[in-house]
């Protein structure tokens, strides 16, 4: 039993490790091609190593200050898109979770029925239209305050907090945004970094939204001027001529589109790290429940 017991860990660890290689191994190819020369690209001699390593992808975007500039966008985008998101969900979680809120069940079935069914893109449209919120971030930020989903995983954990908590706080004197603060949010930590986690990956990597809203080239997000960035690469752009008249391919299309993906997905994966003990853990505590 013991033996048995044994081989099957390894094979566990084995079957992991393999994996793992398979998952990392498309990000590091990716890594290599946006460091690597034109002529080794061509040849497809790039596997996981940079070939006659060069920064000219990443120098070819980076050049004209653009894409700092929607880097900075993006950042506001996802923090205050987040921060928001975060305040109103807690904020409708937490009452939903208590059985004493009278009306609960129909406001329970009022927020399920948005999460089943919507109004389309061109309502959507002509409503963030009317209210004037094109060519702002508000546009992006109102409409989206609260994923449904995210709010059920956070009330379902609340519902999962032990009552005599905060009746001991409410005998106390303590008032309900009192226990929220201090006594719900500090044990609700791991959820909430998992759904923090949620909504800035979305607001990072969001793009639709910003591409039908947001009408000046300054505010547009990091994916969108990647996107027009990349739409606009030719030949003519990474080709130069040296001494003798003759033309030569510096970098080529592949290498600035894997420098592009590496750009776009860098700033999540230094911001995972902080957040990945919390994240699976999170998941599960809010879901048990439901």
């Amino acid at each position: 039993m013991v033996q048995a017991s044994r081989w099957f860990r390894w094979l566990n660890a084995i079957l992991l490790a393999v994996y793992a290689c398979a998952t990392l191994f498309p990000f590091i190819n990716i890594l290599a091609v946006s460091m690597s020369g034109s002529r080794a690209i061509n040849a497809g001699e790039v596997s996981l190593w940079p070939v006659d390593f060069t920064w000219d992808a990443y120098h070819n975007l980076l050049a004209d200050g653009q894409l700092l500039v929607s880097m900075k966008n993006t950042v506001i985008i996802t923090v205050v898109g987040t921060a928001l998101n975060m305040l109103f969900t807690v904020m409708a979680a937490y009452p939903l979770s208590k059985r004493r809120l009278k009306g609960r069940n129909t406001m329970l079935m009022a927020v399920l029925f948005t999460m089943l069914f919507g109004g389309g893109l061109i309502p959507h449209f002509l409503l963030v239209s009317s209210l004037g919120l094109v060519n702002s971030y508000w546009g992006l930020w109102l409409p989206a305050l609260i994923s449904v989903y995210n709010m059920f995983v956070l009330k379902s954990f609340f519902e999962g907090l032990p009552e005599e908590l905060e009746e001991s706080a409410a005998i106390d004197g303590a008032k309900d945004l009192t226990i929220l603060w201090r006594i719900v949010l500090p044990l609700s930590l791991p959820v909430i970094a998992a759904l923090t986690l949620f909504y800035a990956v979305g607001w990072w990597n969001s793009y639709f939204n910003v591409l039908i809203y947001i009408k000046s080239t300054d505010k547009l997000s990091v994916t969108v001027k990647l996107y027009q960035m990349l739409q606009n690469v030719g030949q003519d752009l990474l080709s130069t001529t040296n001494a003798e008249g003759v033309t030569q391919t510096t970098i080529t299309p592949e290498g600035v589109r894997a420098a592009a993906i590496i750009i776009a997905i860098l700033p999540i994966l230094c911001v995972y790290p902080f957040l990945q003990k919390h994240f699976v853990k999170g998941v599960l505590m809010g879901s048990v429940k439901g």
